[in-house]
């Protein structure tokens, strides 16, 4: 086999998966796909054709479409022209499958993780539940439902008197 062809061949689900996980959430630029925890399976579908299967953080989400194409993109780019992106919605995606290092991402970046919710339901936010990410302080209240994106409300902090967005427990 020579180099051209070599290079031809096309990747392995385990590799096109990396490179998927690799990709930044078009809204939450800072964490990508696999740490927010929205990618699926990755591997050949009946037919034989490479599949992603990605979960949006919620219905409607607005970046949908450009993960879809980012993931169309990587798939293109790793040997899979004809590869296929699906959306999962059922289990819906939930704030639990954001890895740890996601976690220390998005509080790295001044954006407050979101609460364990016990059950694993949906957790409403309530005074004192989330810790500011600038001053580690728990004295934070609610400030507005509406963040930066719709998954991100904002809290306040009255210690150091800062806003920050807070991602939403769905």
């Amino acid at each position: 086999m020579n180099d051209t062809a070599r290079a031809a061949a096309p990747l392995a689900a385990e590799e096109v998966r990396r490179r998927v996980e690799a990709l930044p959430d078009p809204e939450l630029p800072v964490i990508g796909l696999g740490d927010l925890g929205v990618v699926g399976s990755v591997g050949p579908g009946p037919d034989g054709i490479l599949e992603v299967e990605i979960t949006p953080t919620y219905l409607g989400c607005p970046a949908l479409p450009a993960m879809t194409a980012a993931v169309r993109g990587v798939l293109a780019d790793c040997g899979h022209p004809d590869g296929r992106v699906r959306q999962v919605l059922s289990p819906p995606w939930t704030t639990d499958r954001i890895t740890p290092r996601g976690l220390r991402t998005l509080a790295a970046h001044g954006i407050a993780p979101p609460v364990p919710a016990a059950g694993g339901g949906p957790v409403a936010v309530e005074l004192g539940a989330v810790a500011c990410p600038h001053c580690g302080s728990r004295a934070t209240r609610p400030h507005s439902p509406f963040g930066p994106s719709r998954c991100q409300s904002v809290l306040w902090c009255t210690v150091c008197r800062e806003p920050f967005p807070h991602l939403t427990a769905l």
